[in-house]
């Protein structure tokens, strides 16, 4: 039995410090550490401002609904209304990525000077104007067990930021320990930031050996649950032989420090297996997720030029198979670099027989009988020391230009940065189980699956396949069976749950869990509330307080896929929180919001503006590969020495930071330039409407005029009084002003892969634009569908 094997580590060893007995790193010319003999104790290591707990890691496979109609017809509509007929929702897909391939990152059009504002005479702020008054300050109980709890952290970290990041990074083992914190040139072009520079470590390292020697060699790492119902638990001990397996049969490949390899591959333990062994040897990563497409696996290879492409005969989604084995095939037309194709048998021969391609396709299971010579040797790869600025991976995510951006991480500052944020954020304890449902084809699989929860040595949960398959309370299942006690999950994942109805969650026991976390676009305040009603135990804590189970507590998390590591969160035994807020940034970042003109933005001013960061911070992103450039141009030319991250947000009286949606969405209405997301939120409020996406469409009178494409909930039907209802909500919750010219329903919204909604192109429908590329949509018919729909209501 998993469950048994899996809480067998704590029936046997109890509640350790397992930090005080970190084995040290091996000198550069010291093996690796094997299993028979493994390495010292080392002194305790220096914690961060409050004695770090371990945490486990993050972010498996959730996915989010995408829904397939067919075809609706307009239904009616007349000068004041229009209605489109709705279909349910059949398709699901992976959750999103904080900054997901394709949604643009910035980038001007003049890279010299701030975008002008869309109308003249408009102002250089956003109107804010959705007020949220409810406030959720965290239970005594969840306070007086909290990680940190020390309110002085946050000024701490501001007085000193570099000696509170260097106190950080020595929670990790260096071989050579740095003396220079950063490294920081503002006026570089671009600039440039250099963390822990003179210090040598590796990824792998810490995220595996380093526990060897403690209580948590026993300890589960990955708990892995396939689509099937197919299980597997490997402890930090298993890890450590299956990465340095992996990494001996990457070396047989010819595979060295500094190599790139590309991972295409299911939400299998191979996959942070294989990130963890490129990590040991030195070798830079990129991950594909494995529903892109061919077009868009080949231009990511032919960019990082990777020598080595991993990827599996096929993964399984609602029971059928995803050929991923034959998409990169088709990808590998084109791509010189690609000396051999390593790949993992999956579904096997009777489910889907693939071609293997002699001389550059290996089969995995048969790389390693020979590297183990047939199981009866256990490979040792010694890890390499690199520095702190050694590429660790490349993460793509496309632009306006088309072509994909890969984001360049190094290894250091980012562990750094993933793991503080990771323990701190979620509160995490050794005893936590710990599910963030996003895919590690996306930043927050790496960074809050594999790097961060692993360096803390956490227990982590991973689910190969969809959440309504066999039904839609699998989650739910999942969370009920392997007790899961942290949930880090996306807005649009949990809108996708309010459409199908609480009866799902409401069928399991979901008391294990004691801290819930959202990513990706903005939560909407009524979501937030549903999440803590319906997953949280709000809703049983306040029909039965007798119970004592307060309602869990729920940190909105911003950051990018360029930061790396999570920046505006609060850390939940501190920060009350506020529905739709992300809060306060985390002690050691420093933002600010600035108008057009570059002035700072007043907080409690009710207006909003560009969201900047004015200092650096250690997972940031190092550069565009192979293109300093645009890496210039897109995030440093606008607010010079100052990053750009491309989105709305505005300030309260109380310091916490709203986002508002990406500036590009920006709705101008007679001169005032409305947040996407305030006027969505409102819509989403109705309980009609479970999802809802705004744009702002060309309008003779008022410049632009606020165009809503709304999905209902389950059970809802859409006709004109509706339409009127939701178009008064608004009203009410934010002014006339923002009152919705036109409403459409549709059945599903255009997402990406990773389900960020895509407004861009509402837009270019809207507008009767040519539409681009739409083969990295999660449902490419859904544009059409709603092409069709709104050319029809429009006559």
């Amino acid at each position: 039995m998993a469950s048994s094997r899996f809480f067998g580590w704590f029936r046997r060893n109890g509640k350790q410090d397992a930090a005080t007995t970190a084995p040290p790193p091996p000198s550069p010319a010291a093996p690796a550490p094997n299993m028979a003999t493994p390495p010292s104790p080392a002194p305790t290591p220096v914690a961060a401002p409050a004695d770090p707990t371990p945490a486990p890691v993050e972010d498996p496979v959730v996915e989010v609904v995408e829904v397939i109609a067919e075809s609706p017809a307009a239904s009616g509509s007349d000068s004041a209304m229009e209605t489109v007929e709705v279909v349910e929702v059949v398709e699901v897909a992976q959750m999103p990525d904080p900054n997901p391939d394709p949604v643009p990152s910035p980038e001007p059009a003049t890279a010299s000077a701030p975008a002008a504002p869309a109308t003249s005479g408009a102002s250089t702020t956003i109107d804010a104007l959705l007020q949220e008054e409810r406030v959720f300050a965290p239970s005594a109980a969840f306070v007086a067990q909290a990680t940190i709890a020390d309110p002085t952290v946050y000024e701490r970290a501001a007085a000193d930021p570099d000696a509170f990041w260097a106190e950080a990074a020595r929670r990790l083992d260096w071989f050579t320990p740095f003396t220079s914190v950063l490294d920081w040139d503002p006026t570089a072009t671009p600039p440039t930031a250099r963390w822990f520079a003179d210090g040598t470590l590796n990824a792998a390292y810490n995220c595996v050996d380093r526990h060897l020697t403690t209580w948590r060699k026993n300890k589960a790492a990955l708990i892995w649950e396939g689509e099937p119902g197919d299980r597997r638990v490997l402890t930090y001990q298993d890890l450590y032989r299956e990465v340095n397996t992996f990494a001996a049969v990457l070396q047989q490949l010819g595979v060295q420090a500094g190599d790139r390899v590309a991972f295409y591959m299911p939400m299998l333990p191979e996959l942070a297996i294989g990130l963890l062994a490129c990590a040991r040897l030195g070798a830079p990563h990129t991950v594909i997720f494995g529903g892109f497409s061919a077009e868009a696996l080949r231009d990511r290879i032919q960019d990082s030029a990777a020598s080595v492409v991993v990827t599996a005969d096929g993964g399984w989604r609602r029971g059928n198979v995803v050929p991923l084995k034959d998409t990169t095939d088709a990808a590998l037309t084109d791509t010189p670099s690609v000396r051999h194709v390593l790949v993992v048998q999956r579904v096997g021969p009777a489910a889907r027989a693939v071609a293997m391609h002699e001389g550059r396709d290996v089969w995995y299971h048969d790389a390693v009988a020979q590297v183990t010579q047939g199981g009866r040797h256990v490979p040792v790869v010694a890890p390499v020391p690199v520095a702190s600025e050694h590429p660790l991976y490349i993460m793509y995510t496309s632009g306006t230009t088309g072509k994909p951006k890969g984001q360049l991480h190094t290894t250091g500052g980012y562990l750094t940065g993933v793991a503080l944020t990771h323990q701190w954020i979620f509160d995490l304890k050794e005893e936590d189980v710990y599910w963030c449902t996003a895919d590690i084809g996306w930043v927050t699989g790496h960074s809050y699956i594999v790097y961060g929860p692993l360096a803390n040595g956490a227990s982590v949960v991973m689910y190969e396949g969809a959440p309504d398959y066999p039904d839609k309370d699998r989650f739910w299942a999942l969370v009920e069976q392997y007790r899961v006690s942290i949930l880090y999950t996306a807005p649009t994942s949990i809108r996708t749950f309010m459409r199908w109805g609480e009866q799902y969650p409401a069928a399991h026991d979901l008391t294990s869990l004691r801290l819930l976390g959202t990513v990706g676009e903005p939560i909407n305040p009524e979501a937030w509330i549903w999440y803590q009603q319906h997953i949280g135990g709000g809703a049983q804590a306040t029909a039965a307080a007798q119970t004592g189970r307060p309602p869990c507590p729920i940190v909105d998390t911003w950051w990018q896929t360029e930061t790396g590591m999570i920046l505006i969160a609060p850390l939940p035994g501190l920060v009350p929180t506020k529905p739709g807020s992300a809060t306060r940034a985390f002690p050691g970042v420093f933002p600010a919001i600035l108008d057009a003109a570059g002035q700072p933005v007043p907080a409690g001013s009710g207006a909003g503006g560009n969201l900047v960061l004015t200092r650096p911070w250690p997972a940031m992103s190092r550069g565009i590969w192979g293109d300093p450039a645009r890496y210039q141009a897109t995030y440093w030319a606008t607010y010079p020495g100052q990053y750009l991250t491309g989105d709305g947000a505005r300030q309260d009286a109380d310091g916490y930071y709203w986002l508002l949606g990406r500036v590009d969405d920006v709705v101008n209405v007679s001169g005032h330039r409305l947040g996407t997301m305030e006027v969505e939120s409102a819509l989403v409020a109705h309980p009609a409407v479970a999802e809802a996406a705004v744009i702002g469409a060309s309008d003779a009178l008022t410049g632009q005029a606020i165009v809503a494409f709304v999905t209902p909930r389950a059970g809802q039907q859409p006709n004109d009084a509706l339409t009127a209802e939701l178009k008064e909500q608004v009203v009410r919750s934010i002014g006339a002003l923002a009152r919705p010219q036109r409403i459409y329903y549709t059945s599903e919204l255009p997402k990406t892969r990773s389900a960020k909604i895509m407004r861009r192109l509402l837009r270019d429908i809207a507008e009767g634009r040519v539409l681009g590329d739409t083969t990295t949509l999660l449902d490419p018919s859904i544009v059409a569908q709603i092409k069709e729909q709104y050319e029809a209501s429009e006559g």
